[in-house]
C-alpha cells in the first residue's frame, strides 16, 4: 500500500526517514534487546535521548541559556491553564489576542483564573496593532501564531515591551525562523510539526519561573517541571525520542530556514490555484494567510461530500474542515512531503475542470 497523501490537522504526517527509523528501533534500541518504549527515562540511555533532543531544539530555534526548554505532557489545553497560574496572581490582568477558534478557548480558560482581556477580536485577519487595546499592568500579552481552523497566521510577531509575550505555536513552530528572545514564553504540542500527540514543549524565560505557593498545585507549575528536568512524572518517553528525531532531521535538512521555503512553496501552489479559480473560494486575508493551515470552502457546496469521495479514491486523505467551521482544510506541516501538494493541486484542478 502506498504512503497517503496525509494532510490532517494533528496527529499529521512525519517524515518518512524519521518512521522507517523509529521502524529500526521499535524492537531493539541500538542493541540494549529492548524497544525505546521499555526503556527507563532515569537510565543513561534516555536521558541521552533527552539531552540531545532538547540540545538540537535549542540549535534549531537559538533557545539562550537564560530559557528553560521542557518536555511536558497534556497538550495544549493544559497550557490554557498552566500559563495564567504560572504567570499572573489571582485578580491580575492578562491580555489575549482573539483571532479565532484556539486562541479563544485559551481566552476563555484564562477568564477562569484570572482577569482575562481581550486587546483585539478578528477571524479573517489579524487586527493592526495599532487598533489592539492594551492595559499597562497586565501580567503578559498572548496570541496564537497560527490558527489551524480558519488559517489566520501572524506573519510578524507584536512587540510586547516590558509585557512578556507568550505564544501558542502548535503549528507553526519549526516552520519558520523565531527570535526566541522576544518571547516570555512559546509552546508547542508535538502533533503537527515535530511528533506524535502526547507531548508538549514549553520555552519559558526563567524569570518568569516562580515556586508554587503552598494553595497551589506542584504539578502545574513550570519550576518544578524545570528542577526535575522534565520528569516529574514519568514522561512520554516514545513521543520524546521521535521529537528528538524530528529535530536531527530538520537540522539534516537545512534547520527552520528550510523548513520556511519548503512551507512558502507548498502553499503557494495551493493559493496560486485557489486565486485562480471560480470553485474554491478563501475568505482570508492574503496578508494572513497561513502557510500551513490552508483553508477554503466551494462555491457550489452541494459538491463537498463529492470531493472528498473522489479525493479519498486518489489516496488523499483529512481534506475536511473543522467541525466549527466547514469547508475544507490542508495542513501543510514539515512532514508533508512536496509530492503529496502536487498530487493536491493536481487533483483539485482535475476536480474542477470536470465538475464545472
Amino acid at each position: 500500500m502506498p504512503r497517503a497523501h496525509n494532510f490532517s490537522a494533528g496527529p499529521a504526517a512525519l517524515p518518512t526517514a524519521v518512521m522507517a527509523e523509529v521502524q529500526r528501533d521499535l524492537l531493539d534500541f541500538r542493541g540494549t534487546g529492548m524497544s525505546v518504549m521499555e526503556i527507563s527515562h532515569r537510565s543513561s540511555t534516555f536521558m541521552d535521548i533527552a539531552s540531545r533532543a532538547e540540545r538540537s531544539l535549542r540549535e534549531l530555534l537559538g533557545v539562550g541559556d537564560d530559557y528553560h526548554v521542557l518536555f511536558l505532557q497534556g497538550g495544549a489545553r493544559l497550557q490554557f491553564t498552566m500559563i495564567p497560574l504560572n504567570l499572573a496572581a489571582p485578580g491580575e490582568v492578562v491580555e489575549y489576542v482573539n483571532t479565532g477558534y484556539w486562541s479563544q478557548k485559551a481566552l476563555q480558560e484564562a477568564g477562569r483564573l484570572r482577569d482575562a482581556k481581550t486587546v483585539a477580536t478578528a477571524y479573517d485577519h489579524i487586527p493592526p496593532e495599532s487598533t489592539w487595546k492594551r492595559h499597562p499592568n497586565a501580567k503578559y500579552l498572548y496570541i496564537t501564531t497560527n490558527e489551524t481552523i480558519s488559517g489566520v497566521q501572524f506573519q510578524s510577531f507584536p512587540e510586547g515591551g516590558d509585557i512578556p509575550l507568550v505564544a501558542d505555536a502548535s503549528s507553526d513552530i519549526l516552520t519558520r525562523p523565531m527570535n526566541v528572545a522576544s518571547f516570555g514564553l512559546i509552546y508547542a504540542c508535538a502533533q503537527k510539526n515535530f511528533g506524535p500527540a502526547g507531548l508538549t514543549v514549553v520555552i519559558i524565560r526563567k524569570d518568569l519561573c516562580r515556586d508554587p505557593l503552598q494553595s497551589e498545585s506542584a504539578y502545574l507549575n513550570y519550576s518544578m517541571h524545570a528542577e526535575s528536568t522534565s520528569m516529574y512524572n514519568t514522561p512520554n518517553t516514545f513521543a520524546w525520542y521521535i521529537a528528538g528525531l524530528i529535530f536531527d532531521w530538520i537540522l539534516a535538512q537545512g534547520g527552520v530556514e528550510a523548513m520556511q521555503r519548503q512551507c512558502e512553496e507548498k502553499s503557494r501552489k495551493l493559493y496560486d490555484l485557489i486565486d485562480a479559480s471560480d470553485l474554491y473560494l478563501s475568505v482570508i486575508a492574503p496578508s494572513c494567510r497561513s502557510s500551513v493551515s490552508i483553508t477554503f470552502t466551494l462555491a457550489d457546496s452541494t459538491l463537498n461530500q463529492r470531493l472528498l469521495d473522489e479525493a479519498k479514491r486518489a489516496n488523499i486523505h483529512n481534506l475536511k474542515g473543522h467541525r466549527a467551521i466547514g469547508g475544507f482544510r490542508a495542513s501543510l506541516y514539515n512532514g508533508v512531503p512536496m509530492k503529496s501538494v502536487d498530487a493536491l493541486v493536481d487533483f483539485l484542478a482535475d476536480f474542477e475542470q470536470r465538475r464545472c
